[in-house]
């Protein structure tokens, strides 16, 4: 069934959807300018993703010698804390900010497109206004509850005594996210990478090593990122109001609806991806709330950071996905399927292999990897052996729930996530009770497995666009390959070397192995135009 409406161009507005039906036509170009059209559109997405990807980069080598740190400094049982203090968090924020913050990165582009100022100022003003009031009165309600929820709910007393800063962290975040996100809106995600990651972390990392060896401990981890945050917030602050047009920056535009203020559009927008948030939350919290119902803070602390490492999994698909995402709007509206399939194959072919050699070093290695951290975290090994399975699947379909999202299918990512919740609850509920992290990484394999092939499932259904097979069937050599040489790292030189040099020396020789294997069989045409240009940028920053 196809869909009644289309998303607002971003440019072009003349041309017709390839979803699109009526006496709007379909112009298809011809094989020249498609290929000169991927390559603009490699070279765009290259070049902006770069940053982002440096700063995803920066934030992942320097997170982990920092979860190092904080891990051996607290100790299991304070990170369980500070985990279950912001799932309370998240579900408080859920509430108080129902889509709002990524709705601006729609919209902001949109209205500035169009020249609509009294739209844009709106936006901006009143959508700050209202997440500050909501997050305002429900960090007052999370102070307020806060025995009730450390007692009663999670049986953890000491989280009482931190509720108030998870309360400023929830207020910070949802106010620093809307504005991060209005300077995607923007396009401007280069200036965004620079002070979330290349200032807002050094910030938190410089004041927590000043606090904890204060004494501070927990407290003051969660006193310097209030304090980042706030840095953080002025920052982006800043920014925004120079890219923002002059004629935008009043808050007071005569407006001929009246007392209005959102736009029914972007009120409609909100509901929406509101809806997919919190299906998105469930999904992926209620592992760690059932954890801290069932288990004890230890547990969940050792869980929450084997969970981080395997998140990294995905840095490169999330870095495509930051600029390939306005791509897909206007590649829709334009009507150019053609081109978008042919970037999506070759983007999911990429953000796939750049992942295979991470994702199998965190398998092989899993056991050294966590020993790392203490030796209260050796024990979750198989939870990073196992969950590291979900994120090679995510990897391996691409950009498919952007691909939804952005071509107006967002009601079929509600559909699929409504269905993943129903079996993320059922698997939770009935493993992590007599299996504990083991049965929580289980239920998120599976989950988030059956999420992302729903979701390839309803773009290959409705917008007729799938992965190059092709794309995969190259890779099982550089895959195998590398599997192979891990191996041998791994039991070779484990009774020669420490645990940390085992990883890096398994870590390295795994990418090495697959990029001389992928270079002699898997690169393509295409995949050299990407190589080329990337290195181009990549030359460029240096």
């Amino acid at each position: 069934m196809r869909a009644s409406t289309t998303i607002t161009p971003v440019g072009h507005p003349n041309r017709g959807s390839f979803l699109s039906s009526g006496n709007r036509t379909t112009r298809e170009p011809n094989a020249a300018e498609t290929t000169q059209r991927f390559r603009s559109q490699i070279g765009h997405i290259s070049r902006q993703s770069s940053v982002f990807f440096a700063g995803t980069v920066f934030t992942a080598v320097a997170g982990y010698l920092f979860k190092v740190y904080l891990a051996r400094t607290l100790g299991a049982e304070a990170l369980g804390i500070y985990a279950l203090g912001m799932t309370v968090g998240g579900v408080a924020s859920l509430v108080a900010a129902p889509g709002l913050p990524q709705t601006a990165s729609r919209f902001v582009a949109v209205y500035v497109s169009q020249g609509e100022n009294r739209k844009l100022s709106r936006l901006l003003w009143s959508g700050l206004g209202i997440l500050a009031v909501a997050n305002f009165v429900l960090a007052i309600a999370m102070i307020a509850a806060r025995r009730w929820i450390a007692l009663q709910l999670y049986h953890t007393p000491a989280l009482a005594q931190y509720m108030h800063f998870f309360a400023a962290i929830m207020l910070t975040g949802a106010l620093t996210s809307f504005l991060g996100q209005a300077m995607a809106g923007y396009k401007d995600v280069s200036r965004r990478t620079v002070i979330t990651s290349f200032i807002g972390t050094p910030a938190t990392m410089a004041f927590t090593l000043l606090l904890v060896s204060l004494g501070l401990g927990l407290r003051g981890y969660l006193a310097a990122q209030v304090g980042s945050a706030l840095l953080v917030l002025i920052l982006l602050a800043r920014a925004t109001w120079k890219l923002t047009p002059v004629p935008a920056r009043s808050p007071f535009i005569a407006s001929p609806e009246g007392s209005r203020f959102l736009e029914p559009e972007v009120v409609s927008f909100a509901v929406v991806l509101f809806g997919i948030q919190v299906l998105e939350f469930i999904a992926s919290q209620t592992d760690r709330i059932l954890l801290g119902i069932y288990m004890n803070a230890r547990e969940v602390g050792i869980y929450a950071v084997a969970m981080s490492l395997v998140a990294f999994v995905a840095i490169f698909l999330q870095a495509i996905n930051q600029i390939f995402a306005p791509t897909i709007a206007e590649l829709h509206a334009n009507g150019e399927r053609d081109l978008l399939l042919r970037l999506y194959q070759t983007l999911t072919k990429w953000s796939l292999g750049l992942a295979i050699p991470l994702a199998l070093g965190l398998m092989v290695f899993a056991r050294p990897l966590m020993g790392i951290f203490g030796a209260d975290f050796r024990a979750g090994w198989p939870v990073l052996a196992i969950a590291t399975v979900g994120q090679l699947v995510n990897c391996g379909v691409g950009s498919v729930g952007f691909l939804l999202l952005m071509s107006n299918q967002q009601r079929r990512m509600v559909r699929a996530q409504a269905i993943v919740v129903g079996l993320t609850l059922l698997l939770n509920l009935a493993l992590i009770p007599h299996w504990g992290m083991i049965g929580a990484a289980a239920a998120s394999v599976a989950t988030t497995a059956c999420m992302n092939l729903l979701l390839l499932w309803d773009v290959k259904k409705k917008l007729h666009l799938f992965p190059s097979v092709h794309g995969y069937l190259c890779l099982l050599v550089p895959t195998a390959v590398t599997v192979a040489v891990l191996c041998a790292v791994r039991f070779l030189l484990r009774p020669a070397v420490s645990e940390v040099w085992l990883v890096l020396l398994g870590f390295s020789a795994g990418y090495v192995v697959f990029a001389l294997a992928a270079w002699r069989f898997a690169l393509e045409p295409q995949d050299w135009d990407l190589g080329k240009t990337a290195y181009g940028r990549v030359r460029a920053m240096f």
